[in-house]
């Protein structure tokens, strides 16, 4: 059986290296400011895809991102990991969207790509941690979600059968297709990068990069269309514009704030027991523990 799968990737600030130019005045991410890395979960998510395609030949895996031009990269990380393409949404009126906004724009690229069985993602982001937007775009393409999946243990006969790790234990839920599958961070992590994949689609390139190319660069990436990483606008996925964007992000944030730790007093123990069960004793008593 062949399966048209999507995954839904984010390239993300690198929240560990976090300075004091990572905001804006108005709130939003100073994204140029940041190191960019392919969302962690997204991987994870990746991994599920690409193991449904092992076992389901024919299959194909088409990554969808939103975000500056330059999120191709991870489109071409999943390339060299196994996924066949990728699509980026791109458009100056998506910038600064919440996660309505997001996932109204995601919810109708995915209309505009048609044929889909099973939609994947991370459970959510990390420069956000919001898990709203993968629930959010199963809600308005109006199919079933099943989120903090671990394994998508089994696909056949129209249904998906997976396992999910919830606070206090673990679930396993069937759901019919076509569904979005929100993926924990438990899940196992994605294979490496294929070297033979890596040699072929090393130079793929999206249309804003290649308009940058020489041109000799440009014939080359024309003559071999598997380079080429595909770009939408909001006016392709005919977009509403009041629902995109700032615009359309009823979220704001009011106040950003750097919070600083500081150890007020300090206690120095020698390594002996009665001074550690004093402590326990007085962090008990306190109610810091117990």
């Amino acid at each position: 059986m062949s399966l048209n799968i999507i995954v839904l990737a984010k390239q993300v600030p690198d929240t560990r290296n976090v300075g004091k130019d990572a905001m804006k005045e108005d709130g939003t991410i100073n994204r140029a400011a940041l190191p960019a890395i392919f969302n962690p979960e997204d991987l994870n998510a990746l991994e599920q895809a690409l193991r449904i395609k092992d076992n389901n030949p024919g299959s194909t895996v088409t990554l969808l991102t939103m975000g500056l031009p330059r999120a191709s990269e991870i489109i071409r990380e999943a390339i060299y990991r196994g996924a066949d393409g990728g699509i980026v949404l791109t458009d100056r009126t998506l910038g600064g969207a919440d996660t309505l906004a997001t996932s109204y724009s995601l919810a109708q690229a995915v209309k505009k790509f048609g044929n889909y069985d099973i939609i994947l993602g991370g459970r959510q982001a990390i420069d956000g941690d919001t898990a709203q937007v993968g629930p959010q775009i199963a809600e308005k393409l109006g199919i079933p979600q099943v989120t903090y999946a671990e394994e998508v243990i089994d696909l056949a006969d129209g249904y998906v059968t997976v396992k999910r790790r919830l606070e206090h234990g673990v679930e396993t839920v069937k759901s019919p297709l076509p569904c979005v599958v929100t993926v924990n961070g438990s899940a196992p992590d994605c294979r490496p990068r294929n070297a033979r994949r890596l040699m072929k689609y090393k130079y793929a390139v999206s249309p804003s990069e290649k308009a940058k190319l020489a041109p000799e660069a440009q014939a080359f990436a024309d003559a071999r269309p598997y380079l080429n990483i595909q770009e939408w606008s909001a006016a392709y996925v005919e977009a509403d514009p009041e629902q995109i964007g700032l615009a359309g992000s009823p979220t704001k944030v009011k106040a950003i704030e750097n919070v600083v730790f500081t150890a007020k007093e300090s206690l120095c123990l020698e390594n002996n027991d009665e001074q550690i069960e004093n402590l326990v004793k007085e962090l008990i008593a306190n109610h810091t523990i117990g």
